[in-house]
């Protein structure tokens, strides 16, 4: 009996190894979300420098406004969609949307100057195809990987590269050649999305046998009669979902302070800092400004990874009081130094801000309720940056884009002060796992 060999003369079974992440299905999702990634975060950039400089303030918040308006209007219904029709085939199709919308604005811009009403069609088509794709993508994950939290994991790093690049490459570009250069790219990087999702093919799943189970992502509504039972669960779980968030005092008060920051912080933000900084150092500068953002933001999100602290939101207040560093150095005038400083600064205050606030969502919610909750504060907290984009040029007769930056700075304070000040937020305490109860 050889040294391999059992007492039974056989071999022994080869040890379980762990299954390879990068095969042809991963593969293909990965190049998708990577490239998409990539040009939805030169889209800012691009945004803010081309129409700034065309339509001014009001032009970009109008446009941006409209985009994210339109995307916190009918993401629950990209949800709704990605389950009746197939996760794969909304997303392929809002990539086939976005390569209309983005091929129509570069050839507008190679042509001249686009009109403003174009602009602002585009921006609401782009937006609703946002809408249809991202409910779908973190499902899809599951039904390309063999480890998904590998896989997830893998698709972070890749997010936080491509905001680390994406605007950069925007405004190189944009100094360097035209906006309709940067949209043409970001139209080439849907349609290769688009491309490598078609390409996948996924293998179909078994069905759960027990009561709760749902389809697989991919799988649509097999009739009428079922279409009409999903339609009134619907309606069932999104009343459960709102009494879920309307019940967690510290939920909801947070969301409404954020709808605060949307306004007067996050909203007004992109235009007038685009304008600020683009027109004392060069639409170059503003690309590596949000950048350095994207650099604090990976640097945050870093920090937050092993800390652990007993009351996680009361925590994450005291980094977002750190976030006042970002308006307040472009409100006044800060050299580059200072200013990519200071977007470093904001972007780890926010993504830890982020990492405490997930953590305590995920923690505090029963998981059957998770994903509804999350909808609710999801809607609730856009809505606000929406208000603030759309209202950014308009206020700028009332004050100039330095003034109201710093009105923003103030407002980062006193939010941070009424985090601090409710009870429920302050002492809401580290949850060891997911509430059982509802």
């Amino acid at each position: 009996m050889t040294a391999t060999q059992t007492p039974t003369g056989r071999r022994p079974d080869p040890p379980a190894t762990r299954p390879p992440l990068w095969d042809r299905r991963f593969t293909l999702y990965f190049t998708a979300r990577a490239v998409s990634l990539l040009g939805d975060a030169m889209m800012p950039v691009a945004a803010a420098l081309a129409v700034g400089a065309l339509y001014g303030i009001s032009g970009v918040g109008l446009v941006l406004g409209t985009w994210t308006g339109t995307f916190v209007l009918l993401v629950l219904f990209g949800g709704v969609l990605a389950d009746r029709f197939g996760a794969r085939r909304m997303m392929v199709c809002a990539d086939l949307v976005r390569v209309l919308t983005q091929g129509i604005l570069a050839a507008a811009f190679f042509a001249g100057i686009p009109p403003f009403w174009l602009l602002v069609t585009m921006a609401a088509l782009a937006g609703a195809a946002v809408a249809m794709f991202l409910p779908g993508a973190n499902g899809m994950v599951p039904l390309v990987a063999r480890e998904p939290q590998r896989a997830n994991a893998t698709l972070k790093v890749a997010d936080a590269l491509a905001h680390l690049l994406g605007p950069a490459l925007a405004g190189l570009l944009i100094t360097l050649t035209s906006a309709g250069t940067v949209y043409a790219i970001d139209a080439g990087t849907f349609l290769l999305s688009g491309l490598c999702l078609t390409l996948i093919r996924l293998t179909p799943t078994k069905p759960a046998v027990d009561a709760t189970a749902t389809k697989p992502a991919d799988a649509p509504a097999a009739d009428a009669d079922s279409r009409a039972r999903t339609t009134g669960s619907l309606r069932r779980d999104l009343r459960q979902g709102w009494h879920a968030f309307r019940a967690r005092t510290w939920m909801w008060a947070v969301i409404l302070i954020w709808m605060g920051y949307g306004v007067l912080v996050f909203g007004p933000l992109v235009p007038l800092g685009s304008a600020l900084i683009g027109a004392r150092l060069g639409p170059d500068a503003y690309g590596l400004a949000v950048s350095c953002l994207g650099a604090g933001t990976v640097l945050g999100g870093l920090l937050a990874l092993p800390l652990r602290p007993a009351r996680p939101l009361a925590a994450g207040t005291v980094a977002m009081a750190l976030y006042t560093a970002l308006p307040l150095c472009i409100a006044l005038d800060a050299g580059l130094p200072v200013l990519l400083a200071g977007h470093v600064l904001g972007g780890g205050a926010m993504a830890f801000w982020s990492v405490m606030w997930a953590t305590s969502v995920q923690t505090h919610t029963p998981p059957a309720l998770l994903n509804r909750v999350t909808a609710y504060e999801l809607a609730g907290s856009v809505s606000g940056i929406a208000l603030g984009q759309i209202l950014a040029g308009p206020a700028t007769a009332l004050a100039s884009p330095g003034r109201l930056l710093l009105v923003s700075a103030g407002a980062c304070l006193a939010g941070s002060a009424a985090l601090c000040a409710i009870p429920a937020i302050r002492t809401l305490r580290r949850a060891a796992g997911p509430e059982q109860r509802v």
